[in-house]
């Protein structure tokens, strides 16, 4: 699985950082959340679903 930002859409409220800390990051300079790896270990997969989920804006894309 990959996971990519759409920083058209990103609000840069750091939701996804809270679901999934160990996939996304937050810019505390630019104000916006940042995918940390290039493809998403399993065992966080289920985590960065529900942040996608979870995310207003639809700002997180989730490649299968």
């Amino acid at each position: 699985m990959k996971v990519r930002i759409d920083y058209d859409l990103c609000m840069g409220d750091g939701n996804c950082k809270k679901v999934c800390p160990e996939v996304f990051e937050y810019d505390d300079d630019k104000m916006i959340s940042l995918v940390t790896v290039d493809t998403v270990p399993a065992q966080y997969e289920e985590k960065v679903r529900q942040a996608a989920e979870e995310c207003a804006p639809g700002a997180i894309i989730v490649e299968e």
